[in-house]
């Protein structure tokens, strides 16, 4: 199996002060917002492979990550084998069996994601099931409509008509992921063995938590039809309830930032904005 290569320059995860995990080696440095180290080391005399994340950005939290998981004890969240309990500078999970939907679908020509999105909206509708004592999830700029200006110079000047005449008159609260996208799930024989990356989650917004785990990210290969889509709701729709019309709404909201993002591909730009005409007008 092929590991990621340094892709660029990180702490040295050897001089974080571990309590119960002994670094043995670094074999791959996976692409993500914080430092991430996927590593060996020894762990109750064991030899194991783990993940590392040191905190990188001001808006991690690694606190909120472990307490999340600790709070949760759901048999698809990694384990923790060790964390930095006083700066909250670092938490130490064991590796879960299991790949990336985009590296098991590949370019999807053959539509082999119709397989999993059913099962991919179940598992959201059960994690907004969990009771607990969970944090209110942090604030972030996607909550919020952005300014007028800006999408009337992108030339949506009527997705932010819709977004200030069409606000949810309710926010359906419930725990949220924050960030269930593709990237922080792992399949292993068609079922979702894990679910990482738990900074962003607390007490939030139930559709507009839908709507991020669907939306389509650049260079995505799957969730990008209607077909995909209707399987990935009736997943979430057959254990669990929402507004679809906020969804709906939500989607929009989300897609005025990523409208706007440097970069987008010709195709991206245009499969947003059919979103917008279906959605908007």
């Amino acid at each position: 199996m092929k590991h990621p290569e340094k892709w660029r320059e990180t702490i040295d995860p050897g001089e974080l002060p571990f309590h119960h995990f002994v670094l043995t080696e670094v074999i791959g440095y996976p692409h993500a917002g914080n430092d991430v180290f996927q590593v060996k080391g020894i762990y109750r005399e064991k030899e194991v492979l783990a993940y590392i994340k040191a905190a990188r950005q001001a808006g991690a939290d690694i606190e909120n990550e472990v307490r999340t998981i600790q709070a949760l004890r759901c048999p698809l969240t990694p384990e923790i084998l060790d964390y930095d309990g006083k700066e909250w500078r670092f938490v130490v999970t064991l590796a879960r069996e299991g790949e990336r939907l985009s590296a098991i679908v590949g370019d999807n020509a053959d539509r082999a994601s119709l397989d999993y999105l059913y099962r991919y909206g179940q598992m959201l509708a059960r994690l907004h099931s969990a009771r607990g004592n969970f944090s209110q999830m942090k604030d972030r700029r996607f909550f919020h409509i952005p300014e007028e200006k800006h999408l009337r110079d992108s030339g949506l000047a009527f997705v932010y008509e819709f977004l200030v005449s069409h606000r949810p008159e309710t926010v359906n609260r419930c725990f949220c992921h924050g960030d269930f996208h593709y990237a922080n799930l792992l399949w292993k024989d068609k079922e979702m063995s894990a679910i990482l990356d738990f900074e962003l989650a607390g007490m939030g917004n139930r559709e507009f938590d839908i709507a991020w785990a669907f939306a389509l990210r650049q260079g995505q290969r799957f969730l990008n039809t209607r077909e995909e889509v209707k399987l990935f709701l009736e997943g979430y729709l057959s254990v669990g309830t929402c507004c679809l019309e906020y969804v709906g709404y939500y989607l929009v909201l989300i897609y005025s930032y990523f409208y706007g993002f440097r970069g987008n591909p010709p195709e991206y730009t245009e499969y947003m904005m059919g979103v917008f005409e279906e959605v908007c007008r």
